[in-house]
C-alpha cells in the first residue's frame, strides 16, 4: 500500500502524491507517475497495477502525483503543481526514505504524457528519462482546437450541462461518485474549445502564449531520452501526435524511440492485467511495457 503525503496547499486545496518505498538496493531511483484525465478529471491512484509491479521488481522508488484540475485551475497553475511535486521529490522525499533524488525518470499516459513531456523543459533538475504513453506534445492544433469528429458522434453535451459538473473551487482529484467531469470533456472536444478552457487562451488570437506549454516547441539538445509509446488506432490522442513530437526529438538530436501499438486504442496499457502476467507478457501491449522499464534501467 502507498503513504499518502501532502506536498501543497493552495486556495485552500490539498494536493497529494502516494510513495511506492523501494524494495531493494539503497539510495533507490526514482519514478515520477503523472496520471492522464485530460487535466480535467483523473487522480493519483490511476496508475497500472502492472506498471508498479515491473518498476518495483526494477528496484525503483514510485511517486504518483496528483495536481489541480481544469478548469477551475488553469494550464499554468497546474505546471506550478508539478513544479512544486518535483521540488518535494528530490528535497523532502529523501527524507522519507533511502532514496536518490539525481536519479529520476518520469512516465505518464495521454495528459499525463502530455506533462511527462513537459518535464523535459520545465522543471529542473531535469529528469533523466521520459516514458510518454499516448502522450502529446501540440495542444494548439486541429486536433484539439477544432470539433472533434470522433466525440461529435456521441450525444451533444450543452454548455449548461458541461459547466454543471465542474466547480468553483479549486479540486485536485475526481471524487468518485461525483459528479462525471468526462462531460466537460465532452463538450470541451465536441466544440473544440478544450485549449481555451483549460489554458485560458485563444490558440486562435493567441497562440504565441500556448508556447511555453506546448513541449514540440521547446526540444532542445538537452532534452532527457525519450520512449514513447502509442497506438495508431487511437480516437483521442492521435497516433501523429507522438509522431510530430518524435520528429521534434529527432531535429535536435535527442535520444528516442517511438514504439507503435499496431491497432491499439488510446489506453492500451489498461489491457495488461497484473492477475495475468506473466502469462501474456509476449503480446504487443506487454512488451511495450518492459520496453518502458528498460528505458528507465538504463538512462536513470
Amino acid at each position: 500500500m502507498p503513504e499518502t503525503f501532502t506536498y501543497r496547499v493552495i486556495e485552500g486545496c490539498s494536493v497529494k502524491l502516494d510513495v511506492y518505498r523501494p524494495g531493494g538496493p539503497s539510495p533507490a531511483p526514482i519514478i515520477i507517475w503523472i496520471h492522464g484525465g485530460a487535466l480535467i478529471g483523473g487522480g493519483r491512484n490511476s496508475m497500472q497495477a502492472v506498471v508498479r509491479a515491473l518498476l518495483a521488481d526494477a528496484g525503483f522508488a514510485q511517486v504518483s502525483i496528483d495536481y489541480r484540475l481544469a478548469p477551475e485551475t488553469k494550464l499554468p497553475d497546474i505546471i506550478g503543481d508539478v513544479r512544486e511535486a518535483f521540488r518535494w521529490v528530490t528535497e523532502d522525499f529523501p527524507r522519507q526514505c533511502s532514496v536518490d533524488p539525481n536519479r529520476f525518470g518520469v512516465i505518464g499516459g495521454s495528459a499525463g504524457g502530455y506533462l511527462t513531456l513537459m518535464t523535459g523543459f520545465a522543471v529542473a533538475p531535469r529528469p533523466r528519462a521520459l516514458v510518454s504513453l499516448y502522450g502529446y506534445g501540440d495542444i494548439t492544433g486541429p486536433w484539439y482546437s477544432a470539433p472533434d469528429a470522433h466525440y461529435l458522434k456521441s450525444p451533444l453535451v450543452t454548455e449548461e450541462e458541461a459547466r454543471s459538473v465542474i466547480g468553483a473551487h479549486p479540486v485536485s482529484e475526481q471524487i468518485p461518485g461525483g459528479p462525471d467531469r468526462f462531460r466537460f470533456y465532452l463538450w470541451c472536444r465536441q466544440n473544440g474549445l478544450w485549449p481555451k478552457e483549460i489554458a485560458g487562451f485563444d490558440p486562435k488570437t493567441e497562440d504565441a502564449a500556448f508556447t511555453p506549454f506546448s513541449p514540440e516547441r521547446n526540444v532542445t539538445p538537452e532534452y532527457p531520452p525519450t520512449l514513447l509509446l502509442h497506438g495508431n488506432a487511437d480516437t483521442d490522442v492521435p497516433y501523429e501526435r507522438s509522431v510530430d513530437m518524435a520528429s521534434a526529438l529527432q531535429r535536435q538530436g535527442v535520444t528516442h524511440e517511438l514504439i507503435t501499438i499496431d491497432g491499439g486504442p488510446h489506453g492500451f496499457d489498461g489491457k495488461v492485467k497484473l492477475k495475468n502476467w506473466p502469462a501474456m507478457n509476449d503480446t504487443p501491449e506487454s512488451k511495450a511495457l518492459l520496453r518502458a522499464v528498460e528505458w528507465f534501467k538504463k538512462y536513470v
